[in-house]
């Protein structure tokens, strides 16, 4: 079948790919043999060969993306490569297609604060807001927020992002990601992003960079994570609202160990008869806004929604010889 998929039977290929997949999920992650991911991906390659070859260029980065995604190591350079011959061809196409490109155009107009706060749960922006503060020194935001685990809003810290400009036009977007399959890493965006220098603090290592990209109202429920974590707003508007880590119990954890980590609260719509304790709890809350980063420390709970369409990237790092930060 593999011999008959590198010659050019695009069946063949076809089969070897299902088949591939079918082994992926066999069982758990962990007990896959590696030499399936490796073949998931040479059956991606010669798929996508096919799909070019034919013309149909976004069939044919689907399966690449695939590839990386589920795929071993072994080829992932071939996969990348082929993956920015394909997606040149496409950027091609569509300026072709568009008569020269699409004109530069906003992503939202207007924002009525009076509205969105309707919007928002109950006692928003009226209690203790996050603190704001300009061009924090490293060594203050060590002293007085990294070290005591206090949130805190930091400006003026992505100015020299090309993300700042380039991710506000849609059509670079579109040119540089749109028909990438999520979750792949888009080089081309990871270009535009500087890890900021706070992500050092402690001597740890960086352990995760994440793009958040979507729509006003996408919500990210109430939730903790382990490490510190900077979330920068390069787009658009969010709405964020924190719990002290020292209240966890009284957000009502899920008791599923895979979910202690969250809360079984809907913030949006509280069931005030189930869940009492939290009409009283404190919190601190703010609207992250373009430009800005605001730090989570490790386990401290957090409700996200966006009031614009937005991007926005998050930094995950751990505290040296502590991975867990636990």
């Amino acid at each position: 079948m593999a011999t008959r998929a590198a010659a050019g039977d695009t069946r063949a290929a076809e089969a070897a790919k299902e088949m591939a997949w079918e082994q992926l999920h066999s069982g758990p992650w962990h007990s896959v043999v590696p030499i399936w991911r490796d073949a998931y991906s040479m059956a991606c390659l010669h798929v996508a060969k096919h799909n070019f070859s034919s013309g149909k260029f976004k069939l044919a980065l689907r399966a690449l993306d695939m590839g990386l995604i589920m795929g071993g190591l072994t080829l992932r350079d071939d996969l990348n490569l082929c993956i920015g011959k394909v997606s040149a061809a496409l950027r091609r196409k569509e300026f072709s297609d568009n008569g020269g490109g699409l004109q530069k155009g906003e992503w939202y107009r207007g924002f009525n604060l009076e509205e969105v706060v309707k919007l928002l749960p109950f006692k928003s922006l009226s209690c203790s807001t996050v603190q704001k503060k300009c061009g924090l020194s490293l060594e203050g935001f060590l002293r007085e927020h990294f070290v005591s685990g206090a949130p805190v809003i930091i400006s003026d810290s992505m100015n020299h992002w090309p993300a700042k400009d380039r991710w506000s036009d849609m059509n670079y977007l579109k040119k540089a990601a749109g028909f990438r399959t999520v979750p792949v890493e888009i080089q081309e965006l990871k270009q535009d992003i500087v890890t900021p220098d706070y992500c050092f603090a402690g001597g740890g290592e960086i352990r995760s960079v994440n793009a958040w990209f979507g729509p006003p109202g996408t919500v990210t429920p109430l939730h903790h994570d382990p490490h510190h974590n900077i979330l920068a707003q390069v787009v658009g508007k969010k709405y964020i609202r924190l719990y002290s880590a020292s209240v966890s119990e009284e957000l009502y954890p899920h008791a599923e160990s895979m979910l202690r980590n969250s809360s079984q609260v809907d913030l949006d719509n509280i069931d005030e008869k189930e869940f009492p304790r939290m009409l009283d709890l404190e919190f601190v809350d703010c609207i992250l806004e373009e430009g800005e980063m605001l730090y989570i420390p490790p386990k401290w709970w957090h409700y996200v929604r966006s009031l614009t369409p937005s991007f926005s990237v998050s930094f995950w790092w751990s505290n040296e010889g502590n991975s867990a930060d636990s």
